[in-house]
């Protein structure tokens, strides 16, 4: 069961940008009344591995934006650790209702938003244009390559610190709100968000999952199978990201998103 746990969640991870934390952590709780703290754990250490297994595909077939990712990972590796170290004085049950409403309109907002060639140009950015943060992306859906230029990095670089604690602080990789970050204040194109979030999860994971193992809330037996399992999903997962439609992906990364911000209202309310 944890292996076929560790499949979905990597599948869907790679597919959203998510990392399939928003499927282990209830997964855990709710079928094996898992210790939520441990849970967080089992789940960063599958993301490390879902983000590994996905970001190779991405980043062979020239989705991800490598520049964007590593500016980006400045504040979301610093955010993680935060997280991390807040999980241990902090009660969730208040962030858990502020993360639900947060991931609604970030659902919403994701759902109705243009595709790229229906948007207008963004504004000039500086530093976009000193980092190169511009790029392109091979679309198989549309048969051509893409152009896109980054806007609003230093903004994205803010709202990235937010996703760091919030992955440190729930043990998800954060890409519900990644996503979002790059797709609407960043305008990039919506695969290459997946494909980007994906690359950073990893790391973002990485930095929080030593503050974790420090304390003992790892369990190597609850975190191999679903890792193992996770590298399988994600590899298919990241495989089928070219050849969906954008449109598609946003719909359904809305429902997906939409589902945890129910499901973490639930666990605030109690």
């Amino acid at each position: 069961m944890l292996l076929g746990i560790g499949v979905v969640a990597g599948g869907l991870g790679a597919l959203l940008g998510l990392g399939g934390g928003f499927i282990v952590v209830p997964a855990l709780t709710l079928l094996f009344g898992v210790n939520i703290r441990i849970a967080i754990g089992a789940s960063l250490v599958s993301v490390i591995a879902t983000s590994s297994g996905a970001a190779v595909a991405f980043v062979r077939g020239h989705m991800a934006n490598l520049r964007v990712g590593n500016f980006l990972e400045l504040a979301t590796v610093t955010g993680a650790i935060s997280g991390a170290l807040l999980a241990s004085v902090l009660v969730p049950r208040v962030l858990y209702v502020v993360f639900a409403l947060a991931l609604a309109q970030s659902a919403v907002s994701v759902a109705r938003r243009k595709r790229l060639e229906d948007r207008p140009p963004p504004a000039p950015d500086p530093v976009a244009d000193r980092l190169h943060l511009h790029g392109a992306y091979p679309d198989a859906a549309r048969g051509r390559v893409v152009e896109y230029r980054v806007a609003r990095a230093p903004g994205g670089l803010a709202l990235m610190y937010g996703a760091g604690v919030l992955s440190g602080l729930l043990g998800i990789g954060s890409g519900t709100l990644k996503v979002p970050a790059m797709d609407l204040a960043m305008s990039l194109p919506m695969k290459v968000s997946t494909a980007t979030s994906n690359f950073m999860i990893g790391v973002t994971a990485a930095a929080s999952t030593g503050v974790y193992f420090a304390r003992g809330d790892i369990s190597s037996l609850l975190a191999a199978p679903i890792a193992i399992g996770g590298v399988a999903g994600a590899m298919v997962g990241s495989r089928l990201v070219g050849h969906l439609p954008a449109r598609g992906l946003r719909i359904v990364f809305a429902v997906v998103v939409f589902a945890v911000a129910v499901q973490m209202l639930v666990k605030g309310l109690g």
